[in-house]
């Protein structure tokens, strides 16, 4: 009898896990569209988080959950073409452009919020929100469907090709810049859903810096998953059990001690991210075109 606690338990886990893990795969599989076609995406921060605010007001605005994912698509997708005039048009340095974003995001965000709310700190609540599961089923459905259009369409070859020898696709009449335009909006309209999932699945609402990092943690997740849409999947996963657990071990006492501190419990997810990135970034393979203008 005492089994079933623990495998309640267990799947319990797992269930917040998939949950959580959910918005960090649709940014995880934007970054890596972007990065496959040879342009580096820090900026799935504030795509995210653009994503997330157009998701809570568009879904307030008109009571559908599809309408909100809508919005923070092409939220997303207006963020990502700022991104793409400067980084592949005028040929700014990446990492540059992708802090500046995030930056922009998170100023943008409050200050919308303040003109149509009167407060720079969080949405009203979005009732309809905790009915919409089936981004779950989209995320997964994304990466295997990334995985064979990468790898058995025309489309695909382009964004590999773009990312690993542009001048092979010059050289056939198809200009890579185009191919990595296309990419980089693909990145920003994916990484907007996954702020949507976060702000209308989630949470409910919008709140001020509510992506607290998950963009670089979806950076890191396809970093570990080699570039590659069902294993990055996967690595987001591991992502979203570290955040399950340090939400199921708040509270608890080690040891017949006092209660674990809630501030180390809650670095869990960071302190995973960066030994995922210190163990795997020299081992894990990038396009070789990653980053060349």
């Amino acid at each position: 009898m005492n089994e079933i606690p623990v495998i309640t338990s267990i799947l319990q886990l797992l269930a917040g896990a998939i949950r959580l893990s959910t918005p960090l795969i649709f940014a995880a599989l934007g970054g890596m569209m972007s990065e496959r076609s040879g342009v580096i995406n820090i900026a799935l921060e504030g795509m995210m988080l653009i994503g997330a605010f157009f998701a809570a007001i568009c879904a307030l605005a008109t009571g559908s959950a599809w309408a909100g994912a809508g919005g923070a698509a092409l939220a997303g997708t207006a963020i990502a073409a700022i991104y793409a005039v400067f980084v592949i048009r005028l040929r700014a340095n990446q990492i540059v452009a992708g802090t500046a974003i995030n930056m922009l995001a998170a100023g943008t965000a409050p200050f919308l919020c303040k003109i149509l709310y009167g407060t720079s700190g969080a949405t009203p609540g979005i009732p309809l929100a905790r009915f919409l599961y089936a981004p779950v089923i989209i995320a997964w459905a994304a990466a295997i469907l990334l995985h064979l259009w990468l790898h058995y369409t025309p489309g695909g070859m382009w964004v590999r090709f773009a990312g690993e020898h542009p001048e092979a696709l010059e050289a056939a009449g198809i200009r890579s810049s185009r191919v990595r335009w296309a990419s980089v909006l693909m990145s920003g309209a994916l990484a907007g859903l996954g702020g949507a999932v976060l702000s209308i699945m989630l949470s409910s609402s919008f709140t001020r810096n509510m992506t607290a990092g998950r963009g670089f943690m979806a950076l890191a997740a396809l970093i570990f998953g080699k570039w590659k849409p069902v294993p990055t999947a996967f690595a987001c996963l591991l992502f979203g059990i570290t955040d399950a657990m340090q939400m199921r071990l708040q509270g608890v006492h080690l040891f017949g001690a006092g209660p674990i501190p809630v501030q180390f419990i809650q670095i869990l997810p960071y302190v995973i991210t960066v030994l995922v990135l210190a163990g795997f970034v020299g081992s894990s393979r990038a396009p070789k075109a990653l980053g060349r203008h």
